[in-house]
């Protein structure tokens, strides 16, 4: 698969992006909605069919996604030869993409919540190490949602470290095709580990789900990244040929979403359907993506294609990320000055429409304010990963 040939999924992608801000917001809001009593906890919405749609997780799309994106040019290089980008230059673009808006987020959040010092500084320090994903009791504090960008690191430096090494053996193999089957081993590899770890824990050692390192660690949650990863090696061992006719793509998208919807449907703590909920999701997302990206000509004419092309809903992706990332403070902020209903239950339906309505803008002038300057410091380094030259010598013999 060329470079151009993945751009043309751009807006697809965005597009995804843009579906899985908004049900992160919609599933935040009916999280905080759940009431509790001595028979346990009661949702929102008490129809099964409705709160399967609702209460629907994509946190593995955001992971299938972002180890597509990233593994791509490795595949690249280990299948059909080519340059990767230097551990120095890959880790310099995924910090200013993710850590000037991740950094403020933190601190003014823990901030506003430990008024006095010292407060919970070992909160703020695995925060800003992203090691709070390994802390029982803390892992869900200051920005609950963040515990994925965790993960996301540890991703980033895996893939650093046993990317190069991979183009390297692959290029000692004489056959594209022992290529193409060495990678998608690696990656078959790295999906079955967290299946194991999974049903080891649950089935072996009896860990409930409640313990959240051992279900939200790495260890646990690497099938994301591995379907990711997969997909980059499909799709570059494709290239061009494969592609679906848009009658297959849209049989094989509906299907993939009925089957994820099911999946949620079926879920129910400690059952087999929620305790394989992720490697499962991840699958499935990885099939959607799959029959979205790689259409034979007029992508556009597919029904599902052209949703995720629509103008504002590209515009929600482009700025998924402060949403992500400042959705929960407001919601909790407004909750607790008494903006949102409070009601119980009956208050979900009114605060799903009030939350969006203040988290979007603020996660526009989010974008516009800090990450959108953030990611010029790219141009500080040229294509080949050196320091840009802002002021070159002239020529000898020049005046300047």
């Amino acid at each position: 698969m060329s470079a151009a040939a993945a751009r043309s999924g751009v807006r697809e992608l965005q597009g995804f992006r843009g579906i899985a801000a908004l049900s992160t917001v919609v599933f935040h809001v009916w999280q905080q909605y759940w009431t509790y009593d001595a028979a346990g906890g009661h949702p929102p919405v008490t129809n099964p069919y409705l709160a399967a749609g609702l209460s629907f997780e994509v946190i593995d799309l955001f992971f299938v996604m972002s180890a597509y994106l990233l593994t791509l040019s490795y595949a690249r290089a280990a299948i059909d030869g080519g340059s990767i980008r230097t551990a120095r230059d890959f880790l310099f673009r995924r910090a200013i993409r993710i850590l000037p808006l991740y950094v403020i987020a933190v601190l003014v959040v823990w901030a506003g919540r430990n008024p006095t010092l010292p407060g919970d500084w070992r909160d703020l320090v695995e925060h800003l190490t992203f090691t709070h994903v390994f802390d029982s009791k803390r892992i869900f504090y200051t920005l609950g949602p963040v515990w994925s960008l965790s993960l996301e690191v540890a991703f980033y430096l895996l893939l650093v470290t046993l990317g190069p090494l991979g183009v390297r053996a692959c290029r000692a193999l004489a056959t594209r095709r022992a290529r193409v089957a060495a990678c998608a081993g690696a990656c078959a590899l790295l999906y079955a580990v967290p299946v194991a770890w999974i049903a080891v824990a649950h089935y072996g050692f009896g860990v409930p789900h409640t313990d959240w390192p051992v279900y939200f660690g790495p260890q646990a949650r690497f099938g994301g990244f591995a379907v990711g990863m997969g997909l980059a090696v499909l799709m570059v061992a494709l290239g061009r040929e494969g592609r679906l006719r848009p009658s297959q793509a849209m049989s094989l998208q509906a299907v993939s979403v009925v089957a994820l919807y099911l999946l949620s449907l079926a879920a129910d703590p400690e059952n087999a359907a929620f305790t394989f909920y992720h490697p499962v999701a991840s699958a499935l997302w990885g099939v959607l993506l799959y029959a979205t990206l790689h259409v034979r000509g007029g992508a556009e004419r597919v029904p599902w294609n052209a949703v995720l092309r629509v103008g504002w809903l590209n515009y929600v992706g482009l700025v998924s990320y402060s949403l992500f990332i400042w959705h929960e403070p407001i919601m909790l902020q407004l909750y607790n000055a008494g903006l949102l209903p409070d009601d119980g239950p009956a208050g979900f339906p009114w605060a799903v429409p009030i939350v969006l309505a203040v988290t979007v803008p603020a996660a526009v002038l989010s974008y516009w304010v800090i990450e959108y300057p953030a990611a010029l410091l790219g141009r500080l380094k040229d294509p080949a990963g050196r320091p840009r030259e802002f002021y070159p010598e002239p020529a000898r013999g020049v005046s300047p």
